[in-house]
């Protein structure tokens, strides 16, 4: 009889939780968890060609050390952000992060002036090999952002949402950040990096 009431209450406690949301706001959680991972990923994929890239157009424009010193630092300040999967949780830190990208795509724009002067390394193998790698790395990052911003709208939702912001109040589960641009219509593009290929 005992075990009877315990299965009961136990089967009550399941049907309580589940009919709160407290499953969906988990699965959302992970589906944010998961899509931040895949931006950390491609953000980093983007970071590791740097070196290379800057040491193939230092080969044809050494004299361009400003430039080149530019985006060593740039790299370096993404670097220094510590991207734990906490950052998500907190808008200040998320949009520290978001400051250290933008300053690394813009330094990345800035050397495409550089490249524009130097034919010969726009034609170097090397180069070619780095900047399709770039290219294809920039539309991920692009991909990833956005699923990711999905996944936060739908999480956000269901913290929000009644009966669902309940649960939230309860377990302790509050909006998570997104990205944000200060010029909307930049969410749309990928940074420019397209080195100027040859026509």
């Amino acid at each position: 009889m005992k075990h009877l009431r315990l299965f009961a209450l136990l089967g009550l406690i399941a049907s309580v939780l589940s009919g709160c949301g407290y499953n969906q706001i988990q699965i959302n959680d992970e589906k944010v968890t998961a899509g931040w991972a895949e931006v950390l990923n491609q953000y980093k994929r983007r970071a590791d060609l740097i070196p290379n890239l800057v040491n193939v157009v230092k080969g044809y424009a050494d004299h361009e050390k400003e430039v080149l010193t530019e985006v060593t630092r740039a790299r370096a300040g993404v670097a220094g952000v510590n991207a734990t999967p906490e950052l998500i949780n907190d808008p200040a830190a998320m949009a520290k992060f978001q400051q250290a990208q933008a300053g690394l795509s813009s330094a990345l724009s800035r050397l495409l002036v550089v490249v524009e002067r130097y034919p010969d390394l726009k034609a170097d193998q090397n180069f070619r090999e780095l900047q399709a790698q770039l290219e294809g790395t920039e539309n991920r990052i692009t991909v990833a952002r956005n699923r990711y911003i999905e996944a936060v709208q739908t999480y956000n939702i269901s913290v929000r949402t009644f009966p669902n912001n309940l649960t939230a109040m309860v377990f302790g589960y509050a909006p998570k950040a997104s990205f944000t641009v200060e010029n909307e219509a930049a969410i749309s593009q990928p940074p420019a990096v397209d080195f100027g290929k040859s026509k």
